[in-house]
């Protein structure tokens, strides 16, 4: 396995004879340089860092690719279990596991399709074969979100391994809208739809989650009251998740995961409904309920985020990062503990839908488009 320094060394590497496509932007701190490292991606989801210097990135369609010495490798790794493409559905999260060097395993979720139903399902499996047919072995299946439903929408989903090892995924509320007279499946602790839930690295349920001896609830859950949660990161100060989910028409939010706590969603929600900006619900709070840290209106469509700790960009070191969709642009976030500071918007309009955002080994930022020819960009000070 290569050492980070080796890492490094390849990306100086790859990027001192890149000639791909660049855009600038002056922020509050640095100007910065968007580099593609690679395009044709299909509609791309997630990625994670090996340590030998590739990256794994998943493709909503259902396929995990690879980028290695600056290139996407034609040859998709096989052997993981079909992620089926449905709406906002398909392959989504990839993560590896924090003993990686030790233990080897890659975490991924992704759309489950069984009888015409569709869910969040998670798996965890261990990359081998070649470079020109890599293969995913040792392949469990951890965790089935249920009940499944025959929507295309708000799958979650992503993963999340906090200090202690414990795996979190988000899962979505699966497009159960209020609007439609349907039911409240966020608020319902028989129902995985709209929760956070909480694992062990093998899959088990860890004794003291919130809800394991509540009768008629899924003893996975950890929170619940969430719309559609597709950004989660460890803050590396206080060792809690935090997550960021999709409101309706405005009313995204910035969450803090508690153990037990109600979010919300459907009784109470800053966005309005789509078109006929009608109320939802009872109004943006209630008591019993927890307030977001943050919220948006309009709308910006977040996906993706992490906590800055690199050393390529020391005044934004502890900032949060989230990208958007609908909005286009890549949100800073400067804190003051759990308070929301300031705000800066990066690259709007400039590089298109952004789906995931990641810091990389070098200390760039790493940006995923959310396009039929999406791009793997790195951001970083323009010296």
């Amino acid at each position: 396995m290569f050492s980070r320094s080796v890492f490094l060394l390849l990306l100086s590497v790859v990027f001192a004879g890149s000639s791909g496509a660049q855009v600038t932007f002056d922020s509050q701190d640095y100007r910065l340089q968007a580099t593609k490292v690679v395009g044709d991606l299909d509609h791309p989801w997630s990625m994670a860092f090996l340590p030998d210097g590739r990256i794994l990135v998943t493709e909503r369609k259902g396929s995990l690719r690879i980028v290695a010495d600056g290139k996407l490798l034609p040859a998709p790794v096989e052997g993981i279990p079909k992620a089926t493409p449905h709406g906002q559905g398909g392959l989504l999260d990839v993560v590896l596991h924090p003993k990686f060097a030790e233990n080897g395993w890659i975490y991924w979720s992704y759309n489950g399709e069984e009888n015409g139903l569709h869910g969040t399902e998670l798996a965890r499996g261990k990359l081998g074969g070649t470079r020109e047919a890599p293969r995913m072995t040792d392949v469990q299946v951890l965790f089935k979100m249920q009940p499944k439903a025959p929507t295309a929408f708000h799958f979650g989903s992503r993963i999340v391994f906090d200090q202690q090892g414990y795996l979190f995924l988000t899962l979505g509320d699966r497009g159960d809208s209020p609007a439609k007279g349907a039911g409240q499946r966020a608020q319902q602790l028989g129902d995985h739809g709209g929760k956070s839930i909480r694992l062990h690295d093998d899959g088990r349920v860890p004794a003291d989650n919130p809800f394991v001896k509540t009768a008629g609830a899924r003893p996975e859950i950890y929170s619940y009251g969430h719309r559609n949660m597709q950004g989660a990161a460890l803050n590396p100060e206080t060792g809690r998740v935090w997550t960021h989910e999709h409101g309706p028409q405005g009313g995204d939010e910035v969450n803090v995961l508690m153990p037990g706590a109600n979010y919300g969603w459907p009784v109470i929600t800053f966005g309005a409904n789509y078109g006929s900006g009608t109320k939802i619900g009872e109004g943006t709070a209630k008591e019993g309920m927890i307030q977001p840290l943050l919220y948006w209106v309009p709308s910006i469509a977040p996906s993706g985020m992490v906590f800055y700790s690199g050393s390529l960009f020391p005044k934004w070191k502890g900032n949060l990062f989230a990208g958007a969709l609908a909005g286009q642009t890549l949100v800073r976030i400067s804190l003051a503990g759990e308070k929301v500071a300031a705000q800066e918007r990066l690259f709007t309009k400039a590089v298109g839908r952004i789906r995931d955002v990641r810091e990389g080994p070098d200390g760039a930022l790493y940006l995923l488009t959310d396009e039929s020819k999406g791009q793997l960009l790195r951001v970083a000070p323009l010296r």
